[in-house]
């Protein structure tokens, strides 16, 4: 079950001003469209446009919307940190 995606982006947990910037500049605006998309897809698409590799952290974030967007509780970004180890070990 989806979770209301109505909220902006830094009403989202582990996502601060920043990072909400960030995520304007590739043209994501609303949480629903972070709903929809790998964050490993979304990570790489910060770096091409961005002409630099994020911090690993900013995945680990990433999937830790994309859990919180389909209904798992809030966890700190670093919940995830396995997880997105083995994306990036994948690629």
């Amino acid at each position: 079950m989806l979770r209301d995606t109505s909220m902006r982006l830094e009403d989202l947990p582990n996502i601060g001003k920043s990072i909400a910037a960030d995520l304007r500049g590739i043209g994501i605006v609303q949480p629903v469209q972070l709903a929809d998309r790998e964050p490993l897809a979304v990570f790489q698409q910060l770096a091409e446009v961005m002409g630099h590799r994020h911090d690993p952290c900013v995945l680990y974030t990433l999937i830790s919307v994309k859990h919180y967007l389909q209904g798992a509780e809030a966890r700190p970004w670093w919940h995830y940190t396995a997880e997105g180890k083995q994306l990036l070990g994948n690629r």
